[in-house]
C-alpha cells in the first residue's frame, strides 16, 4: 500500500503547482520517433532504394525471378514491362517491378 501512495504523489506537479515543461512533455515522443526512423524507416529506404537502383540496371540475358517465384531469363525489355522467356518457346510479360531478384550470372 505504500507504494502506491509514494506512486501516486510522484505523479501529482509539485508543490508550486507546476507541470512539466513542453520540452519535458514531447521528449519521450522525439526519442521513441528516432528509435522508429533509425530502425525501421531507414533501413526500409536504403533497401528500396538499392532494389530500384537493381530495376533500373536489368538488360537483356539477366536470369531474374519475379516476386511470384517465377524463375527465367530477360528477352524483352519495355518501358515498364519486361519479356521473361521461362521455358522454350514460352514468354511472359510482367511488370518491371514484379522482379524480385536478378540472379547472378556464374
Amino acid at each position: 500500500m505504500h507504494t502506491l501512495t509514494g506512486f501516486i504523489a510522484m505523479s501529482q506537479p509539485g508543490q508550486n503547482g507546476e507541470s512539466p515543461g513542453l520540452f519535458q512533455s514531447l521528449l519521450p515522443f522525439a526519442l521513441i520517433f528516432g528509435v522508429f526512423y533509425f530502425l525501421l524507416i531507414a533501413p526500409a529506404r536504403k533497401k528500396q532504394k538499392k532494389h530500384q537502383e537493381m530495376l533500373g540496371q536489368i538488360k537483356n540475358g539477366d536470369k531474374v525471378v519475379t516476386n511470384g517465384g517465377i524463375h527465367g531469363t530477360i528477352v524483352g525489355i519495355a518501358d515498364d514491362v519486361v519479356q521473361v522467356k521461362i521455358a522454350d518457346q514460352l514468354r511472359i510479360d510482367v511488370s518491371r517491378s514484379a522482379i524480385a531478384v536478378v540472379q547472378d550470372k556464374s
